[in-house]
């Protein structure tokens, strides 16, 4: 049986590397490749004869929570593997929210990414084992992903109070990295995100504003 199989990802090095995977077996098939949200909506829109997408989360213009979100409303048919370098909690909640069907690290090998299409296609869930981990640990703690400040109606994520709370303390971003079990990556993209929500430009305008707002 042939998979027909669509890869979205904004950096061309790692799709590259997904590409290469792919071609060690021969029931798979790249029906083509996008490198945002919109551009899979519009590639889905000429094409849709798709059996399973392998999504990433972080991209411009549409990322990949939100693209997931919107081709499982529309394709219900149409099967969705994250393959991303991030496993934080939220991203992991949010795309089972938005109805992924799997959710495996992009260093997973070709043998185990092989095996976890198949069992997607067959109707089960994929998931890297540290990210099963931290499914079943925010099944049994839920989280409110949804720290919702006064004032200005700023909305950070409880992770994105963490990572300010602890660059108040003056920590460098190794050392919260090490806190939060994080990638350092991971930390500069809260930090960015954090930037962007509260419309500043660098840690002491980000810690005034979160402690004007009594976010921290």
């Amino acid at each position: 049986m042939n998979v027909k199989i669509a890869v979205v990802d904004d950096n061309s090095f790692l799709m590259k590397a997904v590409q290469e995977k792919l071609s060690f077996f021969e029931e798979f098939v790249l029906k083509f490749t996008a490198f945002d949200g919109l551009d899979l909506i519009e590639k889905l829109g000429a094409n849709h004869n798709i059996d399973l997408i392998l999504m990433d989360i972080e991209m411009p213009k549409m990322n990949g929570i939100d693209a997931t979100s919107f081709v499982k409303q529309k394709y219900p048919q149409i099967k969705i593997i994250m393959l991303t370098v991030f496993d934080n909690d939220e991203n992991i909640f949010n795309a089972i929210k938005a109805g992924a069907d799997g959710y495996l690290l992009k260093e997973v090998n070709p043998k185990d990414l092989h095996q976890g299409i198949l069992d997607t296609m067959d109707g089960g869930a994929t998931m890297t084992p540290s990210i099963a981990m931290k499914t079943l640990k925010l099944f049994r703690n839920p989280i409110n992903f949804e720290v919702v400040a006064n004032c200005e109606d700023i909305k950070l994520t409880v992770r994105e109070v963490e990572v300010l709370e602890q660059l108040s303390k003056g920590l460098k971003y190794n050392a919260i990295a090490n806190n939060l079990f994080l990638s350092v990556g991971t930390i500069r993209k809260h930090v960015e995100n954090i930037y962007t929500k509260l419309q500043v430009h660098n840690k002491l305008e980000a810690i005034q504003k979160a402690q004007q707002n009594k976010l921290i």
